[in-house]
């Protein structure tokens, strides 16, 4: 239960680092007050008004007065930038810290052998009397 939640925390930290640090840009493009196309990748398409102008002076300031109710809007979501953090700008004492916490931590996971038997070598001491029975000393 403790692992489960300590895993589920740790996951919602990321992605809130994740989109806290996350940059984008929608671009809208409006034909009076209805919306057009939406991009979140790439510029949004003009409508049919903007790209097409027609060949006769009258019908070109009618034109030019239709392109006037066409607006773009651009919407820009920057994130943060400021959690980069360079390993050039530590100090001299840092580098000792981070460089002494490396080596202690590589060196905790190192095999220790679990089959060590101090006693290997000696042989328990000779029993002359049972000194339980002798007392009548008995564990129930």
């Amino acid at each position: 239960m403790k692992e489960t939640l300590r895993q589920i925390a740790s996951f919602c930290m990321a992605l809130m680092v994740l989109f806290s640090t996350l940059s984008f840009t929608v671009d809208m493009h409006y034909c009076g007050d209805q919306l057009v196309d939406y991009s979140f990748f790439e510029a949004a398409d003009r409508c049919s008004m903007a790209t097409s102008p027609s060949a006769s002076p009258g019908e070109n300031s009618i034109m030019q007065m239709e392109m006037d109710c066409c607006t773009d809007l651009e919407i820009v979501m920057e994130g943060r930038d400021d959690l980069k953090i360079s390993i050039d700008n530590l100090t001299f004492e840092q580098q000792i810290f981070v460089s002494t916490f490396f080596y202690t931590y590589i060196n905790l996971f190192k095999g220790v052998d679990n089959n060590i038997n101090s006693f290997k070598e000696y042989s328990p001491p000779p029993l002359i009397r049972d000194i339980q029975i002798l007392d009548q000393t008995f564990l129930i």
